[in-house]
C-alpha cells in the first residue's frame, strides 16, 4: 500500500495556504489535507489532536507534515502511533512556546479583538516575499476562521510543551526551518532537534510561511525525505 502524506495545517486551520505546495509536490505521493473546525469545538492541542488523529486515511502507512501550530499535533499523533507513522516532518514549528519571555501575550489573547490588518500578517508570514497570489490565499484563509478561535489557538502556543512525546519518536523526522522567519525563532529548530532522536534539519531562505513561498524546492525536500523514508 502507498504511503500518504498528510498535511496538518498552520494557525488559520484551513489548509487553503497548502496550494502552491500541493501543486508543487504533483503526484508523487497521495495527500491527504486536515482542516481543523473553526467553531463549536474545542481548540485545545488535545482536543485538534483528537480530531486530527480520527481525520487521519482509514488504511496504510503514513508520513506526517506539521505547519508552524501543526508541529505539537503532529508529534503527539506520530508518538502515539509509532507503527503507522514512518516518519515525520516539521516545518517552522516547535515543541513547547517558542517565544517563552513572550508568555505574558496569553493574558491578552482573551481580549475581543478584531482580524490584523491583512498587511501586517503579510509582512510577517511571506515578508519581501509577497504575491498577489499568496495574500489572496492568506485572506481567504482568514475570513474563514473567527477571531476568537485564532486567539484560542494562540493562547495554546503559549503552553503548549510536547518535548516528552518528542522524545519517544525513533522515526525519521526532518525539519523545515526558514532563515528569514519572523514569527519562529531559530531557537526552536535547535530545541526540537534536542529532543527527536533521529532529526535532520534543512533550511530555506525563505520566511514563516516556508511551504507558499518556495513550494518547489520544500515539495522537492518532502519528496527526498518520503523516498528516504520508503528505503530503510
Amino acid at each position: 500500500m502507498p504511503i500518504t502524506l498528510v498535511l496538518l495545517p498552520g494557525m488559520d486551520g484551513t489548509s487553503i495556504l497548502f496550494e502552491p505546495f500541493i501543486a508543487a509536490l504533483g503526484n508523487r505521493y497521495p495527500v491527504s489535507v486536515v482542516r481543523y473546525p473553526a467553531k463549536d469545538h474545542s481548540q485545545t492541542y488535545a482536543a485538534l489532536h483528537d480530531f486530527a488523529e480520527a481525520q487521519l486515511p482509514a488504511d496504510g502507512p503514513i508520513v506526517l507534515l506539521g505547519e508552524s501550530f501543526s508541529g505539537p499535533i503532529a508529534i503527539s499523533i506520530a508518538a502515539a502511533n509509532p507503527v503507522r507513522v514512518l516518519g515525520v516532518i516539521l516545518c517552522c514549528t516547535f515543541v513547547r512556546n517558542p517565544r517563552p519571555k513572550l508568555r505574558w501575550l496569553k493574558s491578552l489573547a482573551w481580549v475581543p479583538m478584531p482580524r490584523p490588518p491583512l498587511t501586517i500578517v503579510n509582512a510577517l508570514l511571506f515578508g519581501r516575499f509577497a504575491t498577489s497570489r499568496l495574500s489572496a490565499l492568506l485572506r481567504d484563509a482568514l475570513l474563514q476562521v473567527h477571531p476568537s478561535v485564532m486567539r484560542a489557538r494562540l493562547r495554546e502556543v503559549a503552553s503548549v510543551d510536547v518535548r516528552a512525546q518528542a522524545a519517544k519518536l525513533a522515526m525519521p523526522v526532518l525539519y523545515l526551518k526558514a532563515l528569514n522567519d519572523q514569527l519562529v525563532p531559530r531557537s526552536a529548530a535547535a530545541e526540537t532537534q534536542q529532543w527527536c532522536r533521529a532529526m535532520e534539519v534543512e533550511v530555506f531562505d525563505a520566511p514563516h510561511c516556508l511551504l507558499q513561498v518556495v513550494p518547489a524546492e520544500a515539495s522537492d525536500a518532502v519528496a527526498h525525505f518520503i523516498d528516504r523514508v520508503i528505503a530503510t
